[in-house]
């Protein structure tokens, strides 16, 4: 698993001139928020502040200041349509070189910002799982896939820890607050087993299960009558998980949907 710290240290390792762009202020509609940063060298960038004019004049900006006498700028950018770029906002960015201080600083910044990143447990590494597994590893998101079978784990994408585990319901026990539960194992007993054990966090952010409208009837039953769950708890299940208006059953659709529940919760939970 190549981690976006790694990814970072390879771009520093290879750019003896590096300069951090950083988003210091934002008003009104601005492409990103306040403390949203990226590194740009001669021939490179890593991160982004939003694309767009704005970026583009950023790193020319700071590509000058390479082998120049100034090691630090501010830019002051109305979003106006003289640039182009017709957000209506107002940026200021701050420019600086990369001395060696910054080269230590950054990397613990990147993994400073991995650690308060939500966490979302996908149960099952079946073709789903891995096309959810990669819609997600593109999203500001810590996410592990956990499975009773250690060939299913097999070929997971970039960025996206594994988990072999025997009893996966101990995984949500042990989760972070806040964390996202996607249950989609070969099995649904196990599948009804990690979602009652996920109902029973209240501090979930989102409890979703791959299933149909019978399998979502059919847990309701057993988790009421069997698992002493309650009509309430069992309202927060997501079933069929990213909604039942895309009737394209393609894995990769299925991912993309629930993908964008999965984000939504997250922020909804998070506000």
């Amino acid at each position: 698993m190549t981690s976006a710290l790694t990814r970072l240290n390879t771009f520093l390792a290879a750019s003896p001139d590096v300069a951090l762009v950083e988003v210091r202020e934002a008003k009104g509609s601005t492409p990103r928020d306040v403390g949203a940063w990226m590194l740009v060298s001669p021939d490179g960038i890593f991160g982004t502040i939003g694309g767009g004019q704005l970026e583009f004049m950023a790193i020319d900006r700071a590509r000058a200041m390479f082998g120049g006498e100034k090691t630090t700028d501010l830019m002051d950018v109305p979003l106006g349509p003289e640039i182009g770029q017709c957000c209506g906002g107002r940026v200021l960015i701050d420019i600086a070189l990369v001395d060696e201080e910054l080269r230590e600083a950054i990397p613990k910044r990147i993994a400073s910002e991995q650690a308060m990143q939500p966490h979302v447990y996908l149960f099952g590494g079946g073709h789903v799982g891995h096309a959810l597994a990669a819609a997600l590893s593109l999203l500001p998101l810590t996410v592990t896939v956990v499975e009773t079978r250690a060939e299913a784990l097999d070929g997971m994408p970039e960025g996206v820890a594994t988990q072999l585990a025997a009893m996966p319901e101990d995984v949500v026990r042990d989760a972070p607050s806040g964390s996202a539960y996607v249950v989609l194992t070969h099995d649904h007993a196990l599948d009804f087993l990690i979602v009652a054990e996920a109902l029973r966090r209240a501090d979930a952010a989102y409890v979703g299960m791959i299933g149909s409208k019978t399998k979502k009837a059919t847990f309701r039953s057993w988790y009421l009558k069997e698992a002493g769950g309650s009509e309430a708890d069992f309202a927060r299940v997501a079933c069929p998980i990213g909604g039942a208006h895309a009737k394209d059953k393609r894995p990769a659709v299925i991912a993309a949907m629930a993908a964008a529940e999965i984000i939504r919760a997250i922020a909804d939970a998070r506000a």
